[in-house]
């Protein structure tokens, strides 16, 4: 079978890694790369013996596929392009700028027969992927990213640009629509939120409660997923999972709690032995990237569906807006009268099913 080409569109630091990493990936060759920054150009006509040019039109004709590694605010219009040409695509997170972009995108490859994945990458992060074989009945998650100030991806906030992730990895929890969200978020250094957290309620009973920092002096990137029979903390840089698992009498209330009230100190010896049993999964190191990168040849060579596909990069956009939705109004009320809360309020009834995205300022 001959290779795919496949070039990559954004040549700043991940779309370098992407750029190496598909040499190591079967059935592709990357052919090209676009940026239209001299000093981006420069950069990767060092690193790559691959034609390195400013328009990813001049690409097109020689490609069948494309990783669009470009800043937030040009997937939709790349991604568009790209796809009416009839090429497959890998988007970066976020899919698009708005839910609007999104759902526009997710037809347009549905129209053209097309693959459409979007990277979000910790989907392939050993960690994620092991708890995923536990088959854990999910009921209530915890998760904190936060990162060092990054100087990058200054068209979006952190929603985003960081907590998007955890968007994610929670939808592919649960199939079940969005029951309710409720934010809150802090402008910093930049014009949007670098600093939010937000609490999402789904039809199921999932809850989440997501943080996200990008001007935090502690990088931190994890997630706690909580079940009737245990729990899960991952560790997505380590990476590491650990595990509890809840022994049936805990499960089913048959514990003598009186002689735990009697015997506090003995109790809690015997709670961490006998009753929730603390684990470590061992995990196969893997490059999450890569991965990613070979389920998109596959995806495209078989014909199915890409294990995050354009539908599920819209619907964490779709979250993400009504998040910053959340995030703005909350904004709002601080100056607001109460009769304009009560306005606003009642307008909201009207439109819950579809708030708008107003961006913070």
């Amino acid at each position: 079978m001959t290779n795919l080409r496949i070039a990559v569109i954004g040549a700043g630091h991940l779309g370098r890694i992407h750029s190496k990493l598909l040499g190591s990936v079967d059935g592709a060759s990357l052919v090209g790369i676009s940026d239209p920054v001299e000093s981006a150009r420069a950069r990767a006509s060092e690193m790559f013996s691959v034609p390195v040019v400013e328009d990813y039109r001049e690409l097109i004709d020689s490609i069948d596929a494309a990783v669009i590694a470009s800043p937030t605010d040009s997937h939709a219009e790349i991604a568009t392009e790209l796809l009416k040409a009839g090429k497959h695509l890998l988007v970066e997170k976020p899919l698009a700028i708005s839910s609007s972009d999104s759902d526009r995108l997710v037809m347009l490859a549905n129209s053209k027969q097309l693959t459409l994945q979007v990277g979000h990458v910790e989907r392939f992060n050993p960690a994620f992927t092991a708890l995923g074989q536990l088959g854990v009945d999910t009921k209530y998650v915890e998760a904190v990213r936060a990162s060092r100030f990054p100087g990058r991806c200054l068209d979006v906030g952190v929603v985003m640009d960081l907590m998007i992730h955890d968007i994610d990895l929670v939808c592919s929890m649960t199939d079940t629509a969005v029951k309710s969200v409720s934010a809150s978020g802090l402008a910093v250094v930049s014009d949007h939120e670098d600093l939010a957290e937000a609490r999402i309620e789904f039809e199921c009973g999932l809850v989440a409660n997501l943080k996200a920092s990008r001007v935090s002096p502690t990088p931190a990137r994890s997630m706690q997923v909580f079940g009737p029979s245990g729990f899960a903390e991952i560790d997505f840089s380590g990476p590491a999972l650990h595990t509890v698992q809840t022994s049936d009498l805990l499960v089913d209330r048959q514990f003598d709690l009186e002689d735990a009230t009697d015997n506090p100190l003995g109790y809690a010896d015997e709670l961490f032995t006998d009753h929730l049993k603390i684990g470590t999964q061992e995990l196969e190191p893997r490059n999450a990237i890569l991965d990613e990168l070979h389920d998109f040849v596959i995806s495209i060579q078989s014909g199915t569906a890409p294990t995050v596909s354009g539908a599920d990069g819209a619907r964490a956009v779709t979250i993400a807006e009504r998040i910053l939705d959340s995030i703005s109004e909350r904004a709002w009320y601080q100056d607001a009268t109460p009769s304009e809360i009560g306005a606003l309020a009642n307008a909201r009834t009207r439109i819950e099913a579809k708030p708008r995205l107003r961006k913070v300022a």
